[in-house]
């Protein structure tokens, strides 16, 4: 049975400029110069630079361009205007009509492009030092092509050998792939083409000059690898008979080596994305000085152009389906393109408001760079002072840096919980963890400190913190437990 009936709520809604409001705010400087970018190519109405005649700003909000609504109303049933000379069809591409007005005289300023080799590629150059039949070569260049990154082929020998036969057709037996491996381990950087971290630490040793050390080194990690990587080292005193400097000066040959040969490979390096800090703050004459990023303010305006064409259309007595379609399509490009300027306006005073409130609110440790100094501080702390939701404060901080005096960190870094100290007082787990990072720098590496007694020296500090919480901690500084940490 079917019933009518009427329902009242109230319910809140995004508008689509409130969203792109949101998307704008959380893009750090580069993403955001890449989103300037693509809104430029996709809206021919919105033109970068200072406007050479001031246009009455508030004239593309004027009530007389209400009529242009009537787009959907019949009554309009002009024939002509000529909006072509506007919107031109002219397919001429825009570098035909341009000159070249530089001589040959002129400096050439194009960079030349670096072209490295790859670190597989120069594996393969290298095999061609080596004397090999046509059979063996193709044996050693699926080895090289069987490397990781990292420098390790981590495949056994009976999955290669059938990984050939099915996909090259290259039929051999074991023995001949272990053989031909022993010629890859020969290349450089020494190491690769191992197997497992125990080879590769002994080829690298192997290809070191032969002294007492690396004698007893070789033989540490050959025989007795599980005891070195837990750093049983009274273990190995006692196994080999020797000194506690005699021990330590072999250590210090296996800490030299490379667990990663691939990684030191200079063609291999994945290039490093600079930080665009987003924010500045100095100190000028003992006071705090925030300022926005430039690359952040763009100068924006509405091309004029368009907005003669909307004019034009104002004063124009008849107009055709089509010349309405594309008036209409221009309103839409100028509504779009004011849109988007206003949303700059808000993205630039919502980034500096925050930061400004993230600075006054940390200001003592903005002043002298002391961690120790940082006020425990959450997302609603910020949210209240500024009058911000607390999602959009999060926004702010999680993608964007600040540069400091003190370097140029993740704005969210300084947020923090809040804990209690011995005298009652909340005190920042930023400061807690530095304490802890500075009381474990200090140890004795040869009796590190174990997890209880760093927290009973925390607790001797001001700092009453429970052993698993020390334990926690540690784990998110990358600290590894105390056995971990010893040293000979």
């Amino acid at each position: 049975m079917l019933k009518q009936f009427l329902q009242l709520k109230l319910s809140q809604k995004l508008s689509p400029q409130q969203i792109q409001l949101m998307k704008l705010i959380q893009l750090p400087t580069q993403a955001f110069e890449q989103r300037l970018k693509e809104e430029m190519v996709e809206n021919p109405a919105l033109e970068t630079g200072k406007e050479e005649d001031e246009f009455e700003k508030d004239e593309f909000e004027n009530e007389e361009y209400d009529d242009y609504d009537e787009f959907e109303n019949d009554r309009i049933e002009a024939e002509d205007i000529n909006i072509d000379e506007y919107l031109s069809d002219d397919e001429t591409p825009e570098y035909k009509l341009q000159a070249n007005n530089y001589s040959d005289d002129d400096e050439d300023r194009s960079m030349p492009l670096a072209a490295p080799v790859s670190f597989h590629q120069d594996l393969i150059n290298q095999l061609n030092t080596f004397i090999l039949s046509e059979d063996e070569r193709e044996i050693a260049e699926f080895l090289v092509g069987s490397i990781d990154d990292m420098g390790y082929i981590r495949r056994s020998i009976q999955d290669i050998v059938d990984d050939m036969a099915f996909t090259q057709g290259i039929y051999t037996d074991e023995k001949t792939v272990e053989r031909i491996l022993h010629i890859v381990h020969e290349l450089e950087p020494s190491g690769v083409g191992a197997r497992d971290l125990q080879e590769c630490l002994l080829l690298q040793l192997k290809h070191k000059t032969p002294t007492q050390s690396i004698d007893l080194a070789t033989d540490i990690i050959e025989n007795q690898f599980e005891a070195f990587t837990k750093k049983h080292y009274d273990k190995l005193l006692q196994k080999y008979e020797v000194t506690q400097d005699v021990l330590k000066k072999a250590v210090d040959e296996i800490e030299k080596l490379n667990p990663k040969p691939g990684g030191s490979y200079a063609g291999n390096n994945r290039i490093v994305e600079h930080v665009v800090p987003d924010f500045a703050i100095k100190i000028v004459d003992g006071e705090l000085e925030l300022s926005l990023n430039g690359r952040n303010a763009p100068e924006l305006h509405v091309s004029k152009d368009y907005q003669e064409m909307l004019q034009t259309y104002k004063d124009a007595r008849q107009k055709s389906t089509q010349q309405k379609e594309a008036v209409q399509f221009i309103k839409q490009k100028l509504d779009s393109a004011k849109w988007f300027i206003d949303a700059i306006r808000q993205r630039q005073e919502t980034l500096f408001v925050t930061m400004n409130a993230i600075m006054h609110y940390q200001e003592e440790y903005f002043l002298d760079g002391d961690e120790t100094k940082l006020r425990p501080m959450i997302l609603k702390d910020i949210a209240d002072m500024v009058g911000l939701d607390i999602s959009t404060v999060s926004r702010v901080a999680n993608s964007k840096y600040v540069e400091t005096p003190y370097g140029t960190k993740l704005i969210k870094e300084y947020f923090s919980e809040a804990m209690k100290n011995d005298q009652g007082e909340d005190v920042s787990t930023i400061e807690i963890k530095k304490i802890l990072q500075n009381t474990i720098e200090d140890e004795d590496k040869r009796k590190p400190l174990p997890d209880d007694k760093l927290a009973e020296i925390l607790k001797e500090k001001g700092y009453p913190i429970a052993r698993r919480t020390i334990a926690k901690y540690r784990e998110q500084l990358d600290i590894p437990v105390a056995r971990m940490r010893k040293k000979i």
